[in-house]
């Protein structure tokens, strides 16, 4: 399940509440909460939701502040999921409730139940975002494909693939279309990132990596 407007939707008047909550004086808390939100000129977008002071998507400091902010629904969404025979997993406004059998039987009347957990602690779904994906088609979740294991998109690790073999054909410096700074650290992380998920794709990616020529 998906949160519609997860940063937006979270208001300057809550991350005052926040600040104040973890012990700062009022004044105190209302100067942070000010320096940890944004409000968008009428002239740039006149949507109201954007216009009044909210947490801004990108800026270092939304994340922590959203999660402190979403703290009670994660825990009622975490006994809702176990009465169900499931476990609740979320990674920023991307919602995910795996099971069993048992919980197959329910999952679209337990979708509701989440839905409405959500719009008492004031969020909202994106209902056409919501997917049910059963054992037989291709379950994935913030970009991971988690069916039997956790794995990369193919096509993302053929594209990603084929990034560091140009460089040891081509050259590091035609592969850095995005002029990235440091290029050798962006492909590093990346390299990183899919060893974190499947040791033996990012095994074959780092005998790759190690055969660059660094200017």
């Amino acid at each position: 399940m998906d949160l519609r407007d997860f940063f937006p939707s979270i208001g300057g008047a809550r991350i005052q509440t926040v600040f104040r909550t973890l012990g700062f004086p009022e004044k105190v808390a209302d100067l942070l909460g000010g320096m940890a939100t944004n409000a968008t000129p009428r002239d740039v977008l006149r949507d109201p939701m954007y216009r009044r002071p909210h947490l801004p998507q990108g800026a270092p400091t939304s994340p922590a502040l959203a999660n402190m902010c979403f703290y009670w629904a994660d825990c009622r969404l975490t006994g809702l999921a176990k009465s169900a025979g499931a476990q609740y997993t979320r990674y920023a406004d991307d919602l995910a409730f795996s099971g069993g059998e048992d919980f197959d039987r329910r999952v679209e009347r337990f979708s509701a139940h989440v839905a409405a957990i959500l719009r008492e602690e004031g969020f909202a779904v994106h209902h056409r975002k919501t997917r049910i994906m059963r054992q037989g088609v291709l379950q994935h979740l913030a970009g991971v494909v988690a069916n039997r294991r956790l794995n990369i998109w193919r096509a993302d690790f053929d594209r990603l693939k084929a990034i560091p073999t140009n460089c040891v054909r081509q050259g590091a410096a035609t592969q850095n279309r995005d002029g990235h700074s440091d290029f050798r650290a962006h492909l590093e992380g990346r390299v990183s990132y899919v060893e974190s998920i499947n040791p033996e794709k990012g095994k074959l990616l780092r005998s790759i990596l190690q055969r660059i020529e660094w200017p």
